[in-house]
């Protein structure tokens, strides 16, 4: 079972994440380059407005500039990026298929591509949809609050989304019903944190990037989940072909 459960993760994480790479290529890498470009440009305009910024130089200057060039490393633009965002998305996959497929068979749920499907959703509620009411996604140069607090609240909302989607889905009665939209609304209530900075980036080109994130995170989750109840039937089938010759 153990195994099974292992194989398909690896097979709906590797589909999902080759799918969603070449859709971040193709839609969003452009805004992140376009957006890259506003930062440096606010990025010169604030040296040029602070011309005695240079002479301040901090004791150690030397090491406090090698200790923040190490922090803030990047990949180079083109082939290099685009390896390490295919293999953060293809690490995720595998991760969020462990994560379905675990739910599923804790839920007593037998996975199939349709049954797959539906908790591919139920997780882009919990992770992509829910937070991003609070919290979208960001590009290059946006304000925002503490990297922290911000992780925290996206914490929050993606449990009390998958327990109030729970509560709604599984349990199916009034009680439980109100109560999970309850703890589904709960998060938006509180109040994501937010911090209002003046940000260069057009308002377009902020909400594009927006869109255009959620509906890759749809389509990463519907594989993952497609992709797992085919997996799962596949590894099956041939668990009980190599019985039966056995």
């Amino acid at each position: 079972m153990t195994i099974r459960l292992l194989s398909a993760a690896l097979v709906a994480g590797f589909l999902a994440a080759v799918v969603a790479t070449g859709l971040q290529f193709a839609l969003t890498s452009p805004l992140i380059l376009k957006a890259e470009v506003y930062e440096e440009q606010a990025a010169k305009q604030a040296s040029l407005a602070s011309p005695f910024a240079g002479l301040i130089v901090p004791a150690h200057g030397g090491e406090h500039h090698e200790h923040g060039a190490a922090e803030e490393w990047q990949p180079a633009p083109g082939v290099e990026r685009m390896a390490y965002t295919g293999l953060a998305t293809l690490v995720g996959g595998v991760g969020y298929a462990l994560l379905l497929g675990a739910a599923m068979l804790a839920l007593r749920r037998q996975p199939s591509p349709e049954i797959g499907l539906a908790f591919g959703i139920a997780g882009f509620l919990c992770v992509a949809l829910a937070p991003a009411m609070g919290l979208p996604p960001e590009l290059p140069g946006m304000g925002s609050a503490p990297l922290g607090i911000r992780q925290a609240w996206w914490l929050m909302t993606a449990l009390a989304t998958a327990v109030g989607l729970y509560l709604i889905a599984v349990r199916r009665v009034p009680l439980t019903i109100a109560g999970g939209l309850a703890l589904i609304m709960a998060p938006h209530l509180v109040g994501a944190p937010f911090v209002v900075e003046e940000s260069r980036l057009p308002a377009a080109l902020a909400a594009q990037f927006a869109a255009r994130s959620l509906g890759i995170s749809l389509v990463f989750w519907a594989v993952i989940g497609l992709a797992y109840g085919w997996a799962w039937h596949l590894f099956g089938e041939r668990e009980a072909a190599r019985r039966s010759h056995a």
